[in-house]
């Protein structure tokens, strides 16, 4: 690397909190300081002062927190009024390039106090915004720990206030807040330069994940490693790294995790390379991808080693091949060859090649030789798999293909768990995985039939009691003691229902008519809850398990079927009874009673645990042209989701009432389905999905 002529302080101030928080609360840019100081002459030879105004200003919000206008002195309107930041550094590479000859390399490195500017702020919100950042900007120097490095008897430096202390320099409280920070840092790197301290080696910032492998015998600092959870369940080991931006990840350090039944689960272990990293890691947890926030906490080296190691030298050949991407093919035919899938992938509207044709080809199979109807394939770039991907659910013979991206450590896990023989041993009861905890007391459980209870359906999967509490709002004060009961299905996840026991049939009559489709806030998240009211008896035989409950008569759902398939269109229980009116519907729902492991919130929670057998879900809001095909489309990555699956309700007069109820083969699939599409268009509608 070329020796630099210049050092660039870089710092950068937010809408929200700043300093040591710099970055977790996920504020934009609002400010970004430049001063330059030439190498040979030790001088400071321009200085440079931008607002920046965030993406989401408007004129009539109110930009700047409290805390930030006090910490820094910003006005409301100097932001409003500024240039976005894409403009400001398109500005500061012109004067890179013209001033700095930055379009030489090596002719200037950044500086900046500890690993926040850079890491925590504004690499992120670069890769939020697709700004694409110069080349330059993946390097800096860490003033905090240069300043330890070359002043060896220094024991502690966690500010530019201390650097100065030790060197016996004053703060100049007379400039404004970034240009004063900008000199303060100035100041320290002069005196460093002057005592003969020399800048060298650059801390690097990973622009992209590359591929690696990872093997059972490998040792792995529990140090370096998180669990993210509550990923889209359609994201790439690209999109965590992007997620973590800004952050070094080991090669092939992204992990996704997979369900039993071989689909990914939301969760992902990824290893950084060293404990520093995954410390920046942690406080991004609730952070978010698009609209949901995902949670980041401490994981263990087995842990990874358990998701992204394997033995298949099958696999480890296939995977050495160095490939740029791996695609995962799923629901082949059985017969398929290697010859058929590049032919499947040459043909069409959109080419692409295989790289290294049937040797860049894994079909995945049981420990008998059986086919699973799996495969990954390599592409040699992303020209290439971007091409391949547009090729989700064409058909090879009579069956439509699903395409993923996929990693090194998916086909590892697929790979050991289908080679394993005891994922094809009979399965136990799902109740058998609940944790064995005592049975909620009877007495706790009201009865009878008075109309004193409200449900709650819709709810957040996030929700919790004190989010109910708010919710209800005054209503909240007619709650019994220990009268909130959050129903959770077999996993322990939220099911997204609730009973709530009240004081009185009036004061239930009022909390249902007056919140029903009212809006539950969760962040910066909404959604409308539905809210019945029921009697304890109504309650008390739905948790007490395995046993029918009548639904609302304004909501007529379909019975959830006992084995998979559609309701028949003359059952009792059709929405297309012949009587040609809704009649009290009623949906076997199972739960088992077990009580909440958490902490009590101020009202007590009960939590019961549901079944995971066939499910029905509504869409409603449906086009009335709406077909089959719309609904199959609309459902793609759902492979068990088929035309006998779907059911379009009409009204008594045979026209589309604009509702659909759809039959999936576990409630696991379903719950996933609303949290994945829930509120997704078809044509130009969007379209709500519930639990029937």
């Amino acid at each position: 690397m070329a020796a630099a002529a210049y050092l660039v302080v870089f710092y950068c101030a937010t809408s929200g909190q700043n300093d040591e928080n710099l970055g977790a609360d996920e504020e934009e840019i609002v400010l970004l300081v430049w001063l330059v100081i030439d190498i040979a002459n030790n001088k400071v030879v321009a200085v440079q002062h931008s607002y920046v105004k965030p993406q989401t200003a408007d004129i009539n919000d109110v930009i700047l927190t409290e805390d930030c206008r006090q910490q820094t002195g910003l006005q409301e309107n100097a932001i409003k009024s500024a240039q976005p930041l894409e403009q400001v550094l398109e500005q500061f590479d012109q004067f890179a390039r013209t001033k700095l000859h930055g379009d030489a390399g090596g002719s200037f490195h950044f500086v900046t106090d500890g690993q926040l500017h850079f890491r925590q702020c504004l690499h992120p919100e670069a890769g939020n915004k697709n700004v694409e950042l110069p080349p330059y900007f993946y390097s800096f120097f860490d003033l905090r720990k240069e300043f330890k490095k070359f002043y060896h008897q220094v024991e502690d430096v966690s500010c530019v206030k201390d650097m100065l202390d030790y060197i016996g320099l004053e703060v100049d409280e007379s400039a404004e807040f970034g240009i004063r920070h900008g000199q303060e840092m100035g100041k320290i790197i002069q005196r460093m330069l002057h005592d003969g301290h020399r800048f060298e080696n650059p801390e690097p910032v990973n622009a992209r994940l590359e591929a690696g492998l990872c093997s059972k015998d490998e040792e792995i600092d529990t140090n370096c490693v998180i669990r993210a959870r509550g990923l889209p369940w359609q994201s790439s080991d690209q999109d965590i790294a992007k997620f973590f931006r800004g952050l070094n990840i080991m090669k092939g350090g992204v992990a996704l995790c997979l369900s039993a039944q071989g689909r990914r689960n939301g969760e992902a272990l990824v290893r950084f390379i060293d404990q520093e990293h995954r410390d920046l890691a942690l406080k991004r947890h609730k952070h978010h991808i698009g609209q949901r926030y995902i949670e980041v906490y401490k994981a263990t080296g087995e842990d990874f080693i358990s998701v992204a190691a394997g033995n298949n030298n099958e696999a480890t050949a296939f995977l050495s091949r160095g490939a740029q991407v791996i695609v995962r093919m799923r629901g082949l035919p059985y017969d398929t060859s290697a010859k058929d899938i590049i032919t499947f992938f040459v043909s069409g509207e959109n080419p692409c090649n295989v790289m290294d044709g049937e040797e860049g080809i894994l079909f995945v199979h049981k420990p008998d030789g059986r086919a699973t109807g799996d495969a990954f394939v390599l592409f040699a770039n992303e020209e290439d798999v971007g091409r391949a991907l547009k090729k989700h659910r064409e058909i090879i013979g009579s069956r439509y293909i699903e395409l993923f991206r996929s990693t090194t450590a998916e086909v590892q896990q697929v790979l050991n768990r289908t080679m394993d023989p005891k994922t094809y041993e009979q399965q136990a009861p799902l109740i058998t995985n609940v944790p064995q905890v005592p049975l909620m007391p009877q007495h706790i459980i009201t009865s009878g039939s008075r109309k004193d209870c409200i449900r709650l359906r819709g709810l957040p999967f996030e929700a919790r009691v004190e989010n109910i509490l708010e919710f209800l709002g005054e209503h909240a004060k007619s709650i019994v003691y220990q009268g909130v009961h959050m129903v959770f299905n077999a996993q322990g996840q939220p099911s997204g229902e609730a009973f709530i026991q009240m004081s009185s049939e009036h004061a239930a009559f009022m909390g249902a008519a007056e919140r029903h489709h009212k809006n539950m806030y969760i962040g910066k998240k909404q959604r409308y809850i539905e809210v019945f009211q029921c009697s304890g008896d109504d309650m008390n035989v739905v948790l007490q398990g395995n046993t029918l409950m009548p639904q609302p008569y304004t909501y007529p759902y379909a019975a959830i079927p006992q084995s998979p398939g559609i309701i028949p269109m003359h059952s009792p229980l059709s929405p297309l009874s012949p009587a040609g009116r809704a009649p009290a519907y009623i949906s076997p729902v199972y739960y088992w009673p077990y009580p909440s492991p958490y902490p009590s919130p101020p009202v007590s929670p009960t939590s019961y645990y549901q079944h995971n057998g066939p499910t029905v879900i509504v869409m409603r809001g449906l086009p009335f042209n709406a077909s089959t095909a719309d609904i199959l489309n609309f459902f793609q990555g759902f492979p068990e989701v088929q035309p006998d699956s779907v059911q379009l309700h009409r009204n008594a007069d045979g026209r589309p009432s604009g509702d659909a109820y759809v039959t999936f083969l576990s409630r696991t699939e379903a719950e996933r389905s609303i949290q994945e599409k829930n509120r997704q268009n078809i044509g130009n509608r969007y379209i709500e999905l519930f639990m029937a």
